[in-house]
């Protein structure tokens, strides 16, 4: 089972409080075939000396600087896969946490099914990690139409062959990640669910996902300018997205 490496990447930029937390839940994966790729967006704070302890420490563990902030995670993901060697590629934001198994279980369900896109369940965890058992599930499978109507692939759960990725890359707008499960399930793919908890998401007030009214706009751009989606099916789309996103919230 440790015969495939896995590239595990982690756009950073002034997450000083939690990336350390982020390193220790790789590290402590039951799977140790991997190898961690930390993309520092030219952080000004204390990010890169917490990084490189760990580097010092463990030579699993890869340090790398974008030459200018690029102000979004798409830059230092794509410098990640640029640089990356593994036969799977898994994505873990720096403020966020893997549970133990999280590599061991996905892979076992990547052999044994022949499976090449997969994601899991998660939960939900305070701006200071605190848990209270707020579990997201998703549905089963995801397909593009499924994903069209509203996206159920946790960026932080998500374990990529290689080979599906091809060319790909994180494009520079909002909600770059779900614009590329979108990119690769166009192709024909479809994506996995394991049923399992395997990540704990960090809410933070600072983040992305907070401003529900960008959230809306630029799943709007996406289905009408990325995707070419028709006005009145966007218009579907759209509600249900809606729908989705109120569900999620109230959890």
């Amino acid at each position: 089972m440790n015969t495939h490496l896995v590239s595990v990447i982690t756009p950073c930029y002034n997450a000083g409080t939690t990336i350390a937390q982020t390193i220790e839940s790789v590290m402590s994966q039951s799977y140790s075939n991997w190898e961690m790729l930390i993309v520092d967006d030219c952080s000004s704070d204390n990010s890169a000396d917490i990084i490189k302890s760990y580097v010092s420490r463990d030579a699993r563990i890869r340090y790398i600087k974008t030459g200018k902030p690029s102000g979004s995670p798409s830059k230092p993901r794509n410098i990640g896969l640029d640089y990356s060697n593994g036969d799977y590629v898994a994505f873990l934001d720096a403020d966020d946490i893997w549970l133990p198994d999280k590599l061991k279980e996905q892979l076992e369900l990547a052999e044994s099914a022949n499976v090449a896109f997969i994601y899991s369940d998660y939960e939900k965890i305070s701006n200071e990690g605190i848990r209270n058992e707020r579990f997201i599930r998703m549905r089963a499978t995801s397909t593009y139409w499924d994903a069209l109507e509203s996206c159920s692939i946790p960026c932080l759960t998500v374990l990529l062959r290689r080979d599906i990725i091809g060319n790909t890359r994180f494009k520079s707008i909002a909600k770059e990640d779900y614009a590329f499960w979108l990119e690769i399930l166009r192709q024909g793919n479809t994506a996995f669910n394991t049923g399992k908890i395997h990540a704990l998401y960090r809410e933070s007030p600072r983040s992305r996902s907070a401003n529900k009214f960008e959230m809306f706009k630029s799943q709007w751009y996406i289905l009408r300018e990325i995707e070419g989606v028709k006005m009145v099916v966007a218009i579907y789309f759209m509600l249900m997205f809606a729908v989705h996103g109120f569900v999620k919230y109230i959890k």
